[in-house]
């Protein structure tokens, strides 16, 4: 039986005092969605230049439905106007869980339908 790609999972709920994904899983998941960085193995990142300010803000309005849908909400950081970065990680359990894994390639599709980039 193979697993579902990312976009086809759904996030689910996380307790405190679950395990935070290991390195070598972290590092596995991180080859399924493009352009996301990990740091310190805690949370992963993405940086996306938008056209311009309002463009950034509607991709923010655009991210907050699909963040909601899925319970699980990234850090969104809009700086010098048009940048915006964007950083999940599961605060429940301190470090990274399968669910930013899932939403970050929910919003991977997003940016290549939508603008960003």
């Amino acid at each position: 039986m193979t697993t579902p790609p990312l976009t086809q999972r759904t996030c689910k709920p996380c307790e405190g005092g679950a395990a935070p994904l290991p390195l070598n899983a972290a590092q596995a998941l991180l080859r399924d969605v493009r352009g996301w960085e990990l740091v310190d193995e805690k949370l992963i990142r993405k940086t996306v230049r938008c056209k311009d300010f309002l463009d950034a803000v509607s991709l923010i309005q655009r991210i907050a439905p699909i963040a909601e849908a899925e319970d699980h909400h990234p850090d969104l950081h809009l700086t010098g106007y048009r940048k915006l970065t964007i950083e999940l990680s599961t605060h429940a359990i301190g470090g990274l869980s399968e669910n930013d894994f899932i939403l970050a390639a929910k919003l991977d599709q997003l940016l290549t339908t939508g603008s960003g980039q």
